[in-house]
């Protein structure tokens, strides 16, 4: 009986020729997921072509002017940057405009993204009369230019008293279409109309449904909005600089070092990369949310 029985190939040759394939081939259909070279080079140029700018501000801002004149410029940062951040701190406000900047760009986030939330949610889930027709609206919106409303924003801020100050720089963007936009196209997915319909069988009310439903569902998208409309506040400079010069943000005063009839790139460059920082760090700490957040909106079921 024994001498009958099947037995699997022990042959080195056959088990390893066909066990190998299917590590690398999705599941019998023959077809190689790995990323091959054209991939990689891809990515690579792609990752060099988005990091040279800001590493060629990092090796201008950390040498003097005068190698911008060389024939060949460098490809290392030279032992200057310290000497050229310090000119930028005599030359503007830098700590003062830099509060500014975080207060603007805080608060704004935080703004947008709850009545952006709020609003999509309602556009998303509710249902009531003339919803379709506000929401062609809002996304209307965003096809008219915004140098079109600058001129009546500041005739209103300056009728208001508000010029000069962070608040004439907050209020006009307190939310925005594509906020409203995005989230609504998040939730319409995300949340199943029959877990509304549980939570208001349960006796919950409208603010306790979207508290305890909708906002734990829409953390991914609420931290990708956070991130972008933070960047987006943070690297203002139009608007901040018509309605508020004389209390500027970072953009703003670092526009200052130009202003003189000789421009030292060098010390320029090193308020650039001053002005980067912060956002460096931020994409790095939220980097884990970001990815998340697009995987989630990315898969489905």
């Amino acid at each position: 009986m024994t001498d009958t029985i099947a037995r699997p190939e022990t042959s080195s040759g056959s088990g390893s020729a066909s066990a190998a394939p299917k590590k690398t081939k999705h599941k019998g259909l023959g077809i190689d997921r790995r990323p091959g070279f054209l991939t990689y080079g891809i990515l690579i140029a792609l990752f060099a072509g988005g990091t040279y700018p800001l590493w060629w501000s990092v090796v201008v801002g950390a040498s003097p002017s005068s190698v911008l004149s060389q024939d060949w410029p460098p490809l290392l940062p030279g032992g200057q940057f310290w000497e050229n951040v310090a000119v930028v701190f005599d030359t503007v406000p830098f700590w003062q405009a830099l509060l500014n900047s975080v207060i603007v760009s805080t608060i704004i986030t935080v703004s947008v993204v709850s009545f952006s939330t709020l609003a999509g949610y309602a556009f998303a889930k509710l249902r009531f009369r003339g919803s379709n027709g506000l929401m062609v609206f809002v996304v209307a919106t965003m096809a008219i230019p915004t140098q079109l409303g600058i001129i009546p924003l500041f005739i209103l801020m300056r009728q208001f008293g508000w010029t000069g100050s962070i608040g004439a720089i907050i209020i006009p963007t307190l939310v925005t279409a594509f906020g409203v936009f995005f989230m609504r196209q998040y939730l319409v997915d995300v949340i199943p109309d029959e877990l509304i319909e549980a939570a208001r069988v349960d006796g919950a009310n409208m603010i306790t449904t979207f508290w305890n439903v909708a906002v734990p569902a829409a953390r991914p998208a609420m931290a990708i909005l956070s991130l972008f409309t933070f960047m987006m506040a943070w690297t203002d400079f139009l608007w901040p600089m018509i309605v508020s010069p004389q209390n500027p943000t970072l953009q703003v005063a670092l526009s200052q070092l130009q202003s003189a009839r000789y421009i030292d790139y060098s010390v320029v460059l090193a308020g650039a990369v001053l002005a980067t920082l912060p956002l460096l760090i931020l994409f790095v700490l939220a980097g884990k949310q970001l990815i998340s957040g697009i995987m989630a909106g990315a898969v489905k079921g």
